[in-house]
């Protein structure tokens, strides 16, 4: 008989329906009934795609004797982490605390009140490797709560002092300025494997976030080595075992540090982050392999998670059916020699060993490897290698797939509408600029309300039930001001505009500082407050750019000022450690160099105009702003700007229109002699305008 999560709408919760675990959602009312039976809460935390968080349901959750010693002695709640990035947050930081490292599944449990007194990630079946069992810890657990629940009740509340003690309050410190963006790229230096590419040992993980910051100050400074420590960080993944060499698009992590054997699920922020990161790339550097990973990847994010509603799903599972039933980590992804030989032949199979790096012994298990590109390997012969691929991807596509977590986030469909709008008019890809908007439009139809308040996530077009975030709002606004620069449609620039309102009035604590939930959030035992980049952009730092590209379009005051002082945390942790900051380092280089502001002034059906607007997006300059369409407020006659900022102002709600929104960095800036003419402004001065394309290319790299 199905328990409470069946009438849940998140894949992971719908996953554990069945168990006889009596699992509740996190409610009120799963609190309420602890507090009725007088006995503790088992808190169980992971996602749908977690390997580990299959395991364990498989080994415990779906065991009658385990379950029905969880039903009697416990009230069990299941949180689905991306669901509820605040409960997670708030829970993790008290198993790291207390056991100095923290994973998924996270199992916490918690007195009535919601306390934690008891930690740990992962639980076997039976002792091994110094861990007890689960049924040991919740019998040990049980026992503690009857016979000494005054001791447990203190060691509970003693946790939540010493969390709620913790407040980050790094407004005050100012602004990164170059002496701290130098002393980060410093620390990433020694911090840089200059043989594999990429930062640290195993595992590791595909630093997307530090790559754009190494972009980023390499168009600023001409810093050669910044440049070459993303570039070929960005080769070696591209041309190993994370990489999908068939399909496209990245896997979560490599479990080496060669990037030869990935943790084969895949996360939408990941792909979204990277397929920009390699476009940025392809503009630096003129790359091929940046342009085909990019493409790629894009194309993978299309084809794998769009969903029917015009959204991008969350994941695919690492795990798939090997074919006989069983469910296997990578089963999906890898080849023996005689696979190979069986698709393609004798002769092609052998090229096929030699190209993607497949040894007898295999690089993976059992006999098998994940499909590599090595050094050395070329494409001499592209169309065998092309030929070579779609036999291989068809015969895939027969395979058992991966599942697919079909839950939209708010915050990776934002990272996903920014990838796919510049990619798209990088590689004039109109479909791949219509497939962002489509998303875009999901956001504004499902997810917020009339008062431009987000949901966190909806599933087959039904909104959910949870509050948005600071990083949704955050990432949703970055993607709706790329996707306003490539269309120059300016109601997407309005829409950011009411989400920057919101975390203005809803997350903005002292001295600048910002919260993760909003000031009229579910209250938990503690207010959850993380600037650091991990996975994806923080909420803090995800805001922080998106505020200061908000201010360079509309000369918003409030919103630059509140930009710089969220940046104060980079100052204080990017020098210490840059590699958790990365998108946060990104953002002080764009408050460094303006941002641009460029405003192009013509009609979309020109083709001057449209070379004009190209060239603008294809600036390196970091974070720089385009505003494109025909000019307003002013007579075409020629004249100059005269160096005043547009006013900002604030948004006041409601539906906007794609025809009537306008750029405040177009009002007063016409055509040049009746041309089609571009706007550079920098620092508060304005250059003279240029119809031409290449001084304005000129204007955007010094």
């Amino acid at each position: 008989m199905p328990n409470r999560l069946a009438h849940e709408t998140s894949p992971y919760l719908l996953q554990h329906a069945d168990n006889p675990v009596d699992w509740w959602p996190w409610s009120e009312e799963a609190f309420e009934e602890a507090r009725r039976r007088g006995v503790p809460v088992l808190l169980s935390i992971g996602y749908s795609s977690c390997h580990w968080c299959h395991v364990m349901a498989h080994e415990s959750f779906e065991d009658e004797t385990t379950a029905e010693y969880v039903n009697e002695h416990f009230v069990p709640v299941k949180v689905d982490r991306e669901e509820r990035p605040d409960v997670d947050a708030v829970y993790m930081e008290a198993v790291q605390a207390a056991t100095g490292h923290g994973g998924w599944p996270m199992t916490v449990f918690l007195t009535p009140d919601a306390e934690p007194f008891y930690f740990g990630t992962y639980f076997p079946p039976a002792p091994r490797h110094g861990m007890p069992s689960f049924d040991q810890v919740l019998q040990g657990v049980a026992v503690a709560w009857a016979d000494r629940r005054e001791e447990v009740h203190e060691v509970a509340g003693n946790i939540v002092r010493e969390l709620s003690g913790r407040s980050l309050a790094f407004g005050g410190a100012g602004a990164p300025g170059e002496k701290e963006l130098a002393q980060a790229l410093l620390g990433l230096t020694r911090d840089y494997d200059d043989r594999y590419g990429g930062f640290g040992g195993a595992p590791k993980f595909p630093p997307s976030m530090v790559i754009e910051f190494l972009l980023r100050h390499h168009a600023r400074t001409h810093a050669e080595g910044a440049l070459q420590m993303a570039a070929d960080t960005c080769e070696a993944m591209a041309r190993g075992g994370i990489y999908d060499q068939l399909g496209g698009g990245f896997a979560r992590y490599s479990v080496d540090r060669e990037w030869v054997v990935p943790h084969f699920e895949k996360m939408l922020y990941d792909n979204a982050l990277l397929c920009r990161v390699y476009a940025h790339l392809w503009r630096a550097t003129g790359s091929d392999l940046a342009r085909r990973v990019a493409l790629e990847t894009a194309d993978f994010m299309v084809r794998e998670l769009r969903t029917a509603e015009g959204g991008f799903a969350s994941a695919l599972d690492a795990d798939s059916d090997d074919g006989t039933g069983k469910h296997v980590e990578g089963a999906y992804y890898v080849w023996t020699p005689g696979q190979l030989r069986e698709i393609l032949g004798e002769d092609d199979a052998a090229y096929a060993v030699r190209h993607f790096g497949v040894t007898e012994e295999g690089t993976f298990e059992e006999g098998a490897s994940v499909l590599q590109l090595p050094q050395g390997a070329g494409v001499a012969d592209a169309e065998r290698v092309e030929s070579v691929r779609q036999r291989l991807l068809a015969a895939r596509e027969q395979r058992p797939r991966p599942g697919r977590d079909d839950k939209i986030v708010a915050a990776w469909n934002g990272l996903a509408i920014a990838a796919l709008a510049e990619t798209g008019a990088y590689f004039d890809r109109p479909d791949l600029v219509e497939r962002a908007t489509e998303a875009a439009d999901l956001l504004v139809r499902v997810h917020m309300d009339t008062g431009a308040r987000l949901a966190r996530t909806s599933k087959d077009g039904q909104v959910g039930a949870n509050a948005g975030v600071l990083e949704d709002y955050g990432d949703v606004a970055e993607g709706f001001l790329a996707l306003a620069a490539v269309t120059g449609e300016g109601v997407w620039l309005e829409f950011a505009g009411f989400l920057l309102d919101i975390v203005l009035d809803q997350f903005t604590g002292e001295n600048g500082s910002l919260y993760d939930t909003a000031h009229d959030a579910e209250r938990l035992i503690r207010r959850p407050q993380d600037p650091t980049d991990n996975a994806a952009p923080s909420g803090w730092t995800a805001a922080a750019g998106a505020l200061l590209s908000y201010a360079a379009h509309t000369g918003s005051e409030a919103h630059r000022s509140a930009a710089e002082a969220a940046l104060g945390v980079v100052k204080a942790l990017g020098p210490r450690a840059p590699r958790f900051i990365g998108w946060g380092l990104a953002v002080a280089e764009a408050l460094l160099d303006g941002p641009r502001e460029i405003a192009v002034v013509g009609s979309p059906g020109d083709a001057a105009a449209r070379e004009l607007h190209r060239t603008a997006l294809l600036a390196p300059a970091p974070g720089a702003v385009v505003a494109f369409g025909e000019p307003y407020g002013g007579e075409a006659d020629g004249s100059e700007p005269d160096g005043s900022e547009p006013d900002g102002g604030e948004a006041d709600g409601g539906e906007a229109d794609r025809d009537e929104a306008e750029f405040p960095l177009l009002r007063d800036r016409p055509l040049v002699d009746g041309r089609p003419a571009a706007y550079v402004c920098r620092h508060f001065t304005c250059d003279a305008p240029t119809t031409d394309p290449a001084d304005l290319a000129r204007k955007l790299t010094n």
